[in-house]
């Protein structure tokens, strides 16, 4: 049976942005030994648009980005959203029924699946779905933008703590 992981960086007053911070060397290392490790990733439509990004080589890349493009590009993809009408490469759209479909991946995978997009995510932990809770946090505050959690959640129980690089605090905690 597959376990269903949400994780993201985030600052330390909980907001996700990629834009206003970027991970450290080890961090993105960490990044790329995860996506290469995953069964697949469920995506909600605002944060695989974000990582299409990683659809296309750009000339720009050093190996590492390459590295991690590979990984991200062979993985499976499912895309939960009403408002696409398509996805890109070795990914799948799910318009409906969205337990049916995640109850059915986790019962037949192994391994993880990640969680990516807040609103997803909670949808799912609403859902009693989500095995894991991954809080990487990075040394900033911002003030503003999208939390981590879209709501409130159940108990947690924290079951990890690690340094990741020189800045980040990886928070592991499952459903208490």
């Amino acid at each position: 049976m597959a376990k269903l992981v949400f994780g993201m960086n985030q600052s330390l007053d909980g907001y996700v942005d990629h834009q206003e911070f970027a991970p450290d060397p080890a961090l993105f290392r960490h990044w790329i030994e995860h996506v290469r490790d995953l069964t697949g990733s469920v995506y909600g439509r605002r944060m695989y648009e974000v990582m299409r990004y990683w659809d296309e080589d750009h000339a720009d890349w050093n190996a590492e980005q390459h590295e991690f493009a590979t990984a991200w590009r062979r993985q499976p993809k499912w895309v939960v959203s009403r408002s696409l009408r398509s996805v890109g490469p070795n990914a799948t759209l799910v318009r409906d029924d969205i337990e049916t479909v995640i109850r059915d991946l986790k019962a037949r995978l192994g391994g993880e699946i990640a969680v990516s997009g807040p609103d997803l995510a909670r949808s799912l932990t609403d859902l009693g779905l989500i095995d894991e809770y991954r809080l990487y946090f990075h040394p900033v505050v911002l003030g503003h933008g999208k939390p981590f959690f879209a709501g409130p959640r159940p108990p947690l129980r924290l079951v990890s703590t690690d340094l990741i690089g020189e800045g980040t605090v990886r928070l592991t905690y499952v459903p208490a």
